[in-house]
């Protein structure tokens, strides 16, 4: 028992910083600029994929650099042809080229890599067991993903909050007039942060690619939860983004892993319900079998309860 716990904190914790490392971007690109990118979790998988060709070349570590590097330049790309044009439409046609933009994206993945998982593999480096706890052991890229993410966090977080260019970055959003008067390029400011948020989903997806599976479904996979992290921690805050990632992947681990019922969660402390009822009999029904819906429901209720999230300033 304390086996399965240990291990599913440890899984939980990992699950959960690799959704922060994909919705740190997504929140920092709407923090910043206002824009929800619905195309955010397809420029994960772009990373995913130039990671993989990248390693196939020369090896993981160059891979780590340059493929979140060119995917923040398509990023760039994006903001600079893409939205800028459509910016002065509002968020509908924002919305409306990156739901589109989706389906680019995965087409030309497939056009290029195909439809099959290409085999993009762990390092070798990295290939081995950081330690072994109750006879099973944990892999040394789980824990490298681990500090990867905390190390992303700390560096967002000084970057801006500490730094002049977080604050030019911050007051662009809220005074861009101002900050335009004071000789700063509004247009450009907005670029860069754009390219830096899908700079950290390509990032996400040079982790995240080789750990999971790289594929052109991983969008799909990927792009409905990290929605649901940037709502639950609270449109455009940093820090919710982080909590939300955190309580959702401990939340949907133990879940999965722990076989248990609402029925006996409820037995604990001293409540018990029938199986004739239809609420008795739902119940009853294993958590590991509505684990992958409970941050949904998470979801609903935060929306319910407190709109705008965990820590967000903004209405969701």
């Amino acid at each position: 028992m304390l086996e399965s716990i240990v291990f599913s904190v440890l899984n939980g914790l990992l699950y959960g910083m690799l959704l922060f490392m994909l919705a740190s971007g997504l929140t920092l690109i709407f923090g910043m600029m206002g824009v929800l990118n619905f195309a955010h979790a397809s420029f994960y998988m772009l990373g995913a994929y130039c990671a993989y060709t990248i390693s196939s070349y020369t090896n993981f570590w160059v891979a780590l650099i340059v493929a979140p590097l060119f995917v923040g330049f398509l990023g760039a790309l994006t903001e600079r042809f893409g939205l800028r044009n459509v910016h002065k439409h509002g968020h509908v046609a924002e919305l409306l080229l990156t739901f589109g933009l989706v389906y680019v994206i995965d087409e030309l993945v497939v056009l290029i890599w195909g439809q099959i998982p290409v085999d993009y593999a762990i390092p070798p480096s990295l290939d081995f067991t950081l330690f072994t706890l109750f006879g099973t052991s944990f892999p040394a890229y789980r824990g490298f993903i681990l500090c990867v993410a905390i190390l992303m966090f700390v560096a967002i977080y000084g970057l801006l909050v500490r730094t002049r260019v977080g604050m030019i970055i911050r007051a662009a959003l809220s005074h861009p007039e101002m900050v335009g008067a004071l000789g700063h390029d509004v247009p450009r400011i907005f670029t860069l942060v754009f390219a830096f948020g899908t700079g950290l989903a390509g990032l996400a997806g040079v982790m995240a690619g080789n750990y999971y599976i790289t594929e052109p479904g991983m969008a799909f996979s990927m792009g409905p939860i990290v929605f649901v992290v940037v709502v639950f921690g609270g449109l455009g805050s940093l820090g919710g983004a982080l909590a939300a990632s955190l309580i959702i992947g401990l939340v949907t681990t133990f879940a999965v892993s722990l076989n248990y019922s609402i029925a006996d969660l409820l037995a604990g402390i001293g409540l018990t319900l029938g199986n004739e009822s239809i609420v008795g009999g739902l119940a009853h029904i294993d958590l590991s079998r509505i684990g992958q819906m409970l941050p949904y429901l998470m979801m609903v209720l935060i929306l319910i309860f407190r709109p705008r999230g965990l820590m967000g300033a903004r209405e969701s």
